[in-house]
């Protein structure tokens, strides 16, 4: 069943430094995903922190928060049917070597880390990623 929903996608600093910012909306585009707000931030360590505070007890955590302030991004928010699963797909596996082929990680993605792009993982989280970066 599929239901119009929203989700938080982040081009993740590498991405930005490369100039990748506009292929990337395009694929979302073109696969039926609106970027209903989109800007382009710089955030401290600390919002780092708070933004993957999910993530605090894993062993990748403190580099995770380094990388994702370590320059500019740009936070949307995507809208569309199946908006997470449809950007989940589009983003492919974590690590670019094993996303698929056409994935946003495989075609731009340098590492495991490096992976050019963060989408939520459920609409729930969705929303609370969205009220993190677009405060109404």
């Amino acid at each position: 069943m599929s239901k119009i929903e929203q989700t938080l996608s982040i081009i993740k600093p590498d991405a930005v430094e490369r100039n990748l910012i506009e292929e990337i909306k395009n694929i979302f585009t073109k696969n039926k995903l609106i970027i209903k707000d989109s800007k382009k931030i710089h955030i401290n360590k600390d919002e780092a922190a708070e933004f993957y505070k999910i993530h605090q007890s894993k062993p990748f955590y403190n580099d995770l928060c380094s990388y994702l302030s370590s320059g500019p991004i740009v936070v949307m928010i995507l809208e569309g049917e199946n908006a997470v699963i449809t950007n989940r797909k589009l983003m492919g596996a974590t690590n670019p070597k094993d996303a698929e082929e056409n994935t946003i990680r495989k075609l731009y993605g340098i590492s495991i880390d490096k992976n050019s792009v963060h989408g939520s993982d459920s609409p729930d989280n969705a929303k609370k990623e969205i009220s993190f970066f677009f405060k109404n």
